[in-house]
């Protein structure tokens, strides 16, 4: 039963716990200590939404999230990301019995792991690209830093649970929703989902332009156009980032899928946001009132805010739901 590496560790963030400490430390004080008038964690905020790139680019921006998060009650904790290192079309559970962090090593569930993949049918990730993957791996030393914030000892901890959420249409999304819903129910479980938001530029096939400050009007740009003489390119991505988190937050899974149709928004972990949206949906319906269970945002960055179509960007959020 093997151990997967801490494989980002030295490069996307430090290797040195001591030099990881002082940097959660830091991103975490730049977190004020109540949001939405809730002291933190908030209450019963056992699903957050978090980004996975580099810490110097997005661990600002993940403290927001990771801040909120309600471990009080956690046995386990499932983490939903989406496949950087290969295609994949359905889901894929982990084959690893640990992941390592500089910290210290989180254990997977392995009967957990096993009846989800069962329900829903779904793979093994391949232990190469298991190991290469970064959309699972940049949560574990905050979820660890939290852990031993929550509970006694590393014994205590609670166990994990990675899942990757492959190139699902709408309706997949809808049935892998069915299947999490009873665990989302059941408030010994967490849930952290794995995603960044718009990957602007040549690199990421994607340089979409408003003149009209309207996510609905979208031109191209070529990479080695001028700067355009309207508003800054900046200000179209905040606009389709915009458009994206506002579906997120009205509750609808269709109206989030729907959005990065129309505008193509790069939005990496859309199928595990989409998953997790619609089990939350369903938790909605069942409750009768389709106020509940959404997703509140409380943070946005850019690691750039792009001038001219030779650079590039990507954006970040954290949000959370309260069950």
């Amino acid at each position: 039963m093997a151990t997967r590496p801490a494989g980002k560790a030295g490069s996307w963030y430090t290797g040195h716990v001591a030099a990881l400490e002082r940097q959660l430390n830091g991103f975490l004080a730049l977190v004020p200590e109540t949001i939405n008038d809730s002291p933190l964690p908030i209450p019963g905020a056992r699903v957050i939404i978090a980004p996975h790139a580099g810490y110097d680019y997005s661990g600002e921006c993940a403290a927001w999230a990771y801040s909120c998060l309600d471990l009080s009650e956690a046995k386990r904790v499932f983490i939903l990301g989406p496949s950087h290192t290969y295609y994949l079309e359905g889901c894929a559970v982990t084959t690893f019995a640990k992941y390592a962090t500089p910290y210290g090593d989180l254990t997977v569930d392995q009967d957990t792991i096993q009846r989800v993949k069962e329900a829903g049918e779904m793979e093994d990730i391949p232990r190469a690209k298991d190991s290469d993957e970064h959309s699972l791996e940049m949560h574990l030393p905050y979820l660890y830093k939290r852990c031993k914030n929550a509970f006694a000892s590393p014994e205590d901890f609670p166990t994990i649970v990675p899942i990757l959420i492959g190139d699902n249409n709408k309706g997949e999304e809808k049935s892998v929703g069915r299947i999490l819903l009873s665990y989302l129910k059941d408030p010994e479980n967490a849930f952290i989902i794995s995603s960044d938001f718009c990957h602007w530029g040549h690199h990421f096939r994607y340089m979409v332009y408003s003149a009209e400050n309207d996510p609905t009007k979208l031109t191209t740009l070529g990479r080695f156009d001028a700067a355009p003489a309207g508003p800054p390119i900046h200000e179209t991505i905040r606009l389709l980032d915009e458009a994206a988190t506002d579906a997120v937050k009205s509750g609808k899974h269709d109206a989030f899928v729907d959005n990065l149709k129309q505008t193509r928004n790069t939005v990496c972990g859309r199928h595990p946001i989409g998953v997790a949206m619609a089990a939350l949906e369903l938790l909605a319906e069942e409750a009768n009132d389709e106020t509940k269970y959404r997703f509140n945002i409380i943070s946005y960055k850019r690691s750039n805010l792009v001038q001219k179509p030779i650079e590039s960007s990507v954006s970040y959020v954290s949000a959370y739901a309260v069950l």
